[in-house]
């Protein structure tokens, strides 16, 4: 009886063990196939920028929050200007000021202009009179004589008060200048989105002081998302800038979705591949790093895995497979 117990669990045992074999098999190869299907791998990553005030003050307002999708230049919010705005008003009525001192050169000159055309007539009626014998060469030399003196003066007088009005007009440069600078600050008091893209974190709030240098929200673009890749050395010889790759971003659950890339950057140093990479080839140990810019039509996010095949199929795929 007990000989016929073993007999049986022995074999029970024998075909358990047949019949699991091409199932652990096709296991297996599927698992291979699945390490081998693409030649490099790597995760999601965008352009990201921190935006930092270039003010000092209150922060007035800052209609901003996580999550939000902004256009490049979008105004956001604004950090109080007044003081700015009261001194650019002063220096405004500075400029008035200043400029009011400034001489109205023909209005200064027209006395003695007007006193040159009366010599001169005089000069014309005592040459006539010369040429009469009604006159002597002794009054035509005091006219002349009173003509040079008044040229003189009207030359003195020109240049007395142009030099003055240049000066005026520097000062009003100067202070020109100063408005300028303030028109700058006062550009810099609006808080804008440097880039079209997704507000990641906001570092400030509405109320908050603001200082030069304080982060105030980072943005990503995440319309073209960049997958950071690394290849073998053989692989790395068979790529150029702008090529176009074939891209498999992971979803979960075996879920794939396919997208068309391009290289737009290429590593010239190798590293050491890094434990987070399937290396396609598990005994490189060195890899070059790639950069593949892909359109993101909203599925893709910031750290999601992916797969690359180096050449471009532009055959649709299932979205699930």
């Amino acid at each position: 009886m007990i000989k016929q117990v073993k007999k049986t669990i022995y074999n029970m045992k024998k075909i358990i063990k047949t019949s699991f074999l091409p199932i652990l098999f096709f296991v297996a190869m599927g698992c291979n196939r699945n390490e081998m299907q693409y030649d490099a791998s790597g995760t999601f990553e965008t352009t990201e920028i921190i935006v930092a005030a270039e003010a000092s003050g209150k922060i007035m307002m800052f209609d901003l929050a996580e999550g939000d999708v902004v256009e490049q230049g979008q105004i956001v919010g604004f950090i109080d200007s007044t003081q700015l705005y009261l001194s650019k008003l002063q220096l405004k009525n500075n400029i008035k000021a200043v400029k009011s001192r400034k001489t109205d050169v023909s209005t200064q000159l027209a006395a003695i202009e007007e006193q040159l055309v009366t010599l001169n007539k005089e000069k014309q009626r005592v040459e006539k009179l010369l040429r009469a014998n009604a006159a002597n060469t002794k009054q035509l030399d005091d006219i002349n004589a009173q003509i040079a003196i008044l040229e003189r003066q009207l030359t003195a007088q020109r240049t007395m008060i142009e030099s003055g009005n240049y000066t005026i007009n520097e000062e009003s440069s100067v202070l020109e200048i100063q408005i300028a600078q303030l028109d700058d600050q006062l550009k810099k008091c609006y808080i804008s989105t440097p880039i079209s893209g997704t507000v990641l974190v906001k570092y400030a709030e509405q109320g908050e002081v603001a200082v030069p240098g304080k982060a105030l929200f980072k943005v990503a673009d995440t319309e073209d998302m960049i997958l950071r890749a690394y290849v073998s050395a053989a692989q790395f010889t068979q790529l150029k800038l702008g090529q176009e790759v074939s891209v498999f971003a992971d979803f979960g659950e075996e879920n794939t979705r396919k997208y068309i890339g391009a290289v737009s950057w290429i590593s010239e140093k190798a590293e050491f591949t890094p434990k987070t990479v399937q290396a396609r080839d598990e005994r490189d140990n060195l890899v070059y790093a790639v950069k593949i810019r892909v359109k993101n039509d909203g599925y893709l996010k910031i750290g999601m895995y992916a797969g690359v095949k180096l050449t471009a199929d532009n055959s649709s795929l299932p979205t699930d497979h």
